[in-house]
This record gives C-alpha cells, sequence and structure tokens, in this order.
C-alpha cells in the first residue's frame, strides 16, 4: 500500500522546526530530508527515521520505547515512529539531532556532455 500525500505533508507539519524540510516521492513512499540529508522515510503511512546513536540516546533518555522496524522488506531497521507523531517539538528535535548526526551529501558528479 503506497502512502498518501496528505499524511506526508501532516508528518512535515509536525517536524517544523527541525530544519529545511523537503518530502520526495519514491516508488509510492517518501523520503524525508532535512537540510537535504534522508532522515526518514514513510511507507505505509508509517514513520521510519534512521537510526543513529544521537536518536537512540534521545529515545532513552526521554522514556520512549524505541520501535525498530523495516520501513520496506529487506532494508535496515529504523525507529517506528508511532504515538510520538502527535508531539510536534519531541518529534523535531529528533529529526533534527538525526540530521546532525549524519553526513553532509555527497556532491553530485557534473554531467557529462552529449556526444555529437
Amino acid at each position: 500500500m503506497a502512502s498518501d500525500a496528505t499524511f506526508v505533508d501532516y508528518v512535515l507539519e509536525q517536524m517544523h522546526g527541525a530544519g529545511a524540510l523537503v518530502s520526495r516521492k519514491m516508488f509510492g513512499e517518501y523520503a524525508i530530508y532535512c537540510d537535504q540529508k534522508v532522515v526518514a522515510l514513510v511507507c505505509d503511512n508509517e514513520l521510519f527515521v534512521k537510526v543513529t546513536a544521537q536518536g537512540r540516546s534521545f529515545l532513552d533518555k526521554a522514556s520512549q520505547p524505541i520501535l525498530l522496524a523495516p520501513p520496506y522488506p529487506s532494508a535496515k531497521n529504523s525507529f517506528l515512529i508511532q504515538d510520538q507523531l502527535d508531539d510536534r517539538e519531541w518529534l523535531a528535535q529528533l529529526i533534527r539531532l538525526t540530521a546532525d548526526a549524519l553526513p553532509a551529501p555527497r556532491p553530485k558528479k557534473p554531467a557529462k556532455p552529449k556526444e555529437a
């Protein structure tokens, strides 16, 4: 089942304040970018946040249960965010910590000129 854009818009709204947020549709699901880094996926209308040490520490300190699940078959486990999705400040902080922990995206290689 593909995710719907309304749910993705809601997720982005809940993350407001974490940084520059953008979603991109991919294969019927969505990738969530914060400051040009993929920090989360929305699959089957569920939010999966990339696992980082900072994110795990934040979840431990907040006494939140850590649910790990793959967003799609054969994917690495991610933090599955369920009940906490309605807590804007909490979610924005988790996304900000996750984005800060991830490496900067690699620069794109310039396109090769087409041969005539």
